[in-house]
């Protein structure tokens, strides 16, 4: 492709965002599993699980979401508070997706209880006024991981520390702390700024914005992260995430050759 002007490119993902940020993405991904819920808490809770999942088809990450609404009783904060252990196990039984399974809901759920018998909410993992979000994220796997677990259980907590990328913790950070305004992520971190959040990176985001001349390097890790966060900044420093619903309406709705 030519190469684009900056503000070339930015008027097209600004168009690109404006068009892919309305109610009707929700029918078909995850996060609309998080309009059920009416609680922000539960909208917290839930929202941590099914981003921790939300990896492969999008309908095999609803159908898994649909099936742990179920175990939660459509009451995550009330289950997750309540519950003993024993409990736990069995509401855990049975449960997975891909490589997530019974053992790591499990260690899911008594980590957020334990967080939830100290704290009121993940938010307060978070400061404001820090540039980006990665320092939380190095905080929640801090926390978690003194809950006993099997070792197998860390890879579910992406450790920013070791280059990773954290896609699905940066994305559950979209839905929380982004406006609501249009319907479609939940802005319910009051604390944090949408400037702080970073552009949740895979395969797919990570092609479009490669086609597009965002990013040059070709692994999907935390530089490359550093690289796009510093392209979207400059076309959006307050919002720049906006720009993670154009790069997947573009890969996911749209053949062009770019």
């Amino acid at each position: 492709m030519e190469e684009w002007s900056t503000n070339e490119l930015k008027s097209y993902l600004d168009e690109k965002a404006e068009q892919y940020e309305k109610p009707f993405f929700l029918d078909a991904d995850p996060l609309g599993l998080l309009h059920r819920f009416s609680t922000p808490i539960d909208q917290e809770i839930f929202g941590l699980l099914i981003a921790t999942i939300a990896w492969g088809n999008r309908a095999s990450i609803i159908k898994s979401g649909e099936n742990l609404i179920q175990r939660l009783d459509n009451s995550p904060y009330e289950v997750i508070k309540t519950a003993t252990e024993k409990e736990i196990n069995s509401l855990a039984k049975g449960f997975v997706h891909r490589t997530f399974n019974a053992d790591d809901l499990v260690f899911f759920c008594l980590s957020l209880q334990r967080y939830y018998t100290e704290k009121k909410s993940l938010e307060q993992l978070f400061s404001p006024g820090i540039p980006n979000l990665n320092h939380g994220i190095v905080a929640l796997r801090s926390f978690f991981l003194q809950t006993p677990h099997q070792q197998r259980s860390q890879k579910h907590l992406a450790d920013v520390t070791k280059n990773s990328a954290a896609k699905r913790l940066h994305l559950y950070l979209r839905w929380m702390v982004r406006s609501s305004q249009k319907g479609v992520d939940l802005g319910i971190w009051k604390t944090l700024s949408a400037s702080q959040l970073s552009c949740p990176l895979d395969v797919h985001s990570g092609r479009i914005a490669r086609s597009l001349g965002l990013i040059h390097r070709q692994q999907n890790d935390q530089k490359t992260l550093e690289e796009l966060d510093k392209r979207l900044r400059i076309m959006d420093p307050n919002d720049p995430v906006k720009y993670d619903f154009a790069l997947f309406g573009i890969g996911a709705f749209e053949f062009v050759s770019l």
